[in-house]
């Protein structure tokens, strides 16, 4: 079928036959076929996409394994673009000599993933940040003891400590030029957290305002989590659908259109890049809804954006700062709540580095229940972790534009491997471009095809539109945990 790239363990059971390479083909795609006919059927009953997908995968590569088919055939033809992290220890690309700039292997090294001594895919890590970070955080906690401040004991908030929370809110008048204050940002465990809480401590704020009415706007295609999220704090969802033509992009037009509909609507949830779709706003697409708020606001109605920023970081440093200077006057910084996370932009998923920052500093006294009532404190080393990080950050700047060189190079490969099996199958109506940036790939499939017969057909497992709240003619890949190779032949 299709060579991924991705680095595969060849071994076989030694009293196992060696079946030839067509015959194990041939069996993984009965197998496709199988089970193609046995989960399509939870997709139209309502089942999750997302888990009905990667739950087809993962039955599929078990059933492989099983067989004690050839771990390279497997990988070959069965590939896994539903999960949007990039695996930093799997990252096998290296462009130009092995340990330059374009060495992209060092990354996991350069992060301080990297265990001391690790193969890193023929790059061995010296372990040098590992071992830096924990300096770091000693150095930290030491400090921190100093002015008084114990992360071993209850934070009766649950905020985090303000010292981080002053380093976050210096470092966002440094990057973007928007002045608020340590009070004005909570630390969270990642994104999604910062979005949960939020949610949680603005519906307790409703509850004692005597607001029995409210909703979140939710554009659609994007991301699902939140809405879930919001729907178990009794929140009613108002979902707008967003058009191709608009490179479903939330216009102010619709905005205004929802919030004239829907008086009760509270919240308007925004990613400001998207997932699934790749795109991001202009200045001046943000300027408008901008607008669009302020007079909702002016007239006295209570109403605040939403921003997700989770992947604002990964795409050009100056179409990012245009975006972001959009907030910059006080009253659009006021109307925002904004959510934040070193997950996507550092690929650092499983350290959960996020945070909320609040434009209004009235509101945050008022959402700060969302935090204290969710947990009783935050990790202590976690903080001092993200303390280290930022630090490692302001000393080594390049890695963020590292990453997002290999970001930019993931994409451009899965696109041209998108294209190349276009012109042999005929299975898309439209392979979109991106806004360079994000880990995805958003396209429109022709009619006739969804995720599983393009699965069937070429053993690419994406998500359906309808995953994100859209129609299952378009699908997301990801480009991240598995690499993309140079060139990828078909192979009948």
């Amino acid at each position: 079928m299709i060579t991924h790239g991705t680095p595969a363990d060849s071994s076989r059971a030694d009293d196992q036959p060696h079946l030839p390479v067509q015959e194990q083909r041939a069996i993984i795609q009965r197998l496709r076929h199988e089970l193609l006919l046995q989960y399509r059927p939870m997709l139209q009953q309502g089942a999750g996409p997302i888990r009905v997908m990667a739950r087809m995968v993962a039955e599929l590569s078990r059933r492989c394994r099983d067989l004690k088919l050839d771990e390279e055939i497997i990988a070959s033809e069965i590939v896994d673009r539903t999960i949007g992290d990039v695996d930093l220890r799997r990252i096998v690309e290296c462009e130009g000599d092995p340990g330059g700039s374009g060495d992209y292997r060092m990354l996991a090294d350069e992060l301080g993933i990297a265990l001391p001594g690790e193969n890193l895919n023929g790059y061995t890590a010296t372990g040098e940040v590992y071992l830096w970070l924990r300096d770091r955080m000693l150095d930290y906690e030491r400090s921190l003891l100093d002015q008084k401040i114990d992360l071993r004991i209850y934070d009766i908030i649950g905020i985090g400590n303000p010292v981080l929370r002053d380093w976050l809110a210096a470092n966002w008048q440094e990057q973007w030029g928007l002045t608020v204050k340590g009070e004005q940002v909570y630390l969270s465990l990642g994104a999604m957290d910062g979005i949960d809480k939020t949610l949680r401590g603005f519906r307790q704020m409703c509850d004692e305002q005597g607001i029995k009415e409210r909703a979140v706007l939710f554009p659609a295609p994007g991301f699902g989590v939140p809405e879930a999220q919001a729907r178990a704090y009794g929140y009613r969802l108002h979902r707008v659908n967003t058009r191709p033509e608009h490179r479903f992009k939330l216009t102010a037009e619709e905005l205004e259109q929802a919030l004239q509909e829907a008086p009760d609507i509270r919240l308007i949830y925004l990613t400001v890049t998207n997932n699934p779709t790749t795109f991001a706003f202009t200045p001046q697409e943000l300027l408008a809804l901008h607008t669009v708020v302020r007079r909702q606001r002016e007239a006295g109605r209570q109403l605040f954006f939403l921003a997700d920023l989770a992947y604002v970081g990964t795409g050009r440093p100056e179409d990012d700062q245009a975006r972001m200077a959009t907030f910059a006057d006080p009253a659009h910084l006021e109307q925002t709540i904004f959510v934040s996370s070193l997950s996507k932009t550092l690929s650092l998923t499983g350290d959960r580095f996020g945070w909320v920052t609040i434009g209004d500093a009235r509101l945050a006294p008022a959402l700060a229940p969302g935090w204290s009532n969710s947990m009783a404190s935050l990790p202590a080393e976690w903080q001092l972790r993200f303390m280290a990080y930022l630090q490692l950050l302001r000393e080594r700047p390049y890695l963020i534009e590292k990453l997002r060189n290999l970001y930019r190079l993931r994409r451009r490969r899965f696109i041209a491997q998108l294209q190349q099996l276009d012109q042999e199958l005929q299975l898309f109506a439209e392979i979109y471009l991106d806004d360079d940036a994000t880990v995805y790939n958003w396209s429109q499939l022709r009619p006739g095809e969804d995720a599983f017969s393009l699965f069937e057909k070429t053993g690419i497992a994406g998500v359906p539109g309808s995953g994100f709240g859209y129609t299952d003619e378009y699908v997301r890949f990801s480009v991240g945990v598995i690499p993309v190779p140079v060139a990828a032949p078909w192979r009948r």
